[in-house]
């Protein structure tokens, strides 16, 4: 009797891993009805493409995970950020990442390609290796902040290597980062708050930053490896 209850729950917990499994990069029932979109499959790199069609090979699909190769493991000097095809203006988007050691990376939205490079129009959501990253980090380079803009408000990282959720809340140009459940950063764009900080900080010398009322959503190639999956977007 014991063995066949072993047998019975080991089979219950496959079936529940396999479960979970098949759950990852997907929307219920409840998620499509309320408008959200998935932004990657978890098989390729469908409905993405490299900012201002870039040649590069930093960027992969494994394990079902979208995947930056770290430059000490990728020798190619193709390198770029990787944006969606679609654009939004006032969304709710949501993803599941990590961090290799020492990493560094940023989720970017609102980004035009009528300039340079991803960071000279969107705003991004920092992420880091807040303990370990090779020199001092100021307040605003700590993961969920605002990049050079808004500090995050509370520390809500998990450590390295460990799979973090984060969530940007666009909406009548209010902004809201929330990592791991907790609110990271609030600010508005064109505020008199916003504009002080902007005149002010690194994006003084920078009109197009924070300018563009929709954009692409980007992943940030800085040469470090990380790891997204259950990228989704819902309108709002």
């Amino acid at each position: 009797m014991k063995k066949k209850l072993w047998l019975f729950l080991a089979f219950a917990t496959t079936l529940g891993g396999a479960a979970s499994a098949q759950k990852q990069n997907t929307l219920s029932k409840k998620e499509k009805a309320a408008g959200w979109e998935l932004l990657f499959n978890g098989k390729d790199l469908s409905g993405w493409r490299m900012f201002r069609d870039k040649p590069a090979d930093c960027w992969e699909v494994v394990d079902g995970t979208l995947h930056c190769k770290g430059s000490k493991t990728d020798k190619s000097d193709l390198r770029a950020d990787i944006i969606t095809q679609g654009q939004f203006g006032d969304f709710e988007f949501t993803a599941d990442w990590k961090l290799g050691p020492q990493g560094n990376s940023g989720i970017l939205y609102r980004v035009s390609e009528d300039f340079e490079r991803t960071y000279m129009s969107g705003p991004e959501y920092q992420l880091i290796d807040d303990n370990n990253f090779p020199g001092k980090l100021e307040p605003w380079q700590k993961t969920g902040a605002n990049y050079a803009i808004n500090p995050p408000l509370v520390e809500a990282a998990k450590p390295i290597g460990q799979w973090n959720t984060t969530k940007i809340i666009v909406r009548n140009n209010h902004v809201e980062h929330w990592l791991n459940g907790k609110l990271t950063a609030e600010y508005t764009f064109h505020s008199d708050d916003w504009k002080k900080k902007k005149a002010e900080g690194k994006w003084k010398n920078t009109k197009s930053y924070g300018m563009s009322p929709v954009g692409h959503i980007a992943l940030q190639d800085h040469g470090a490896g990380v790891w997204f999956k259950n990228i989704k977007i819902r309108k709002i």
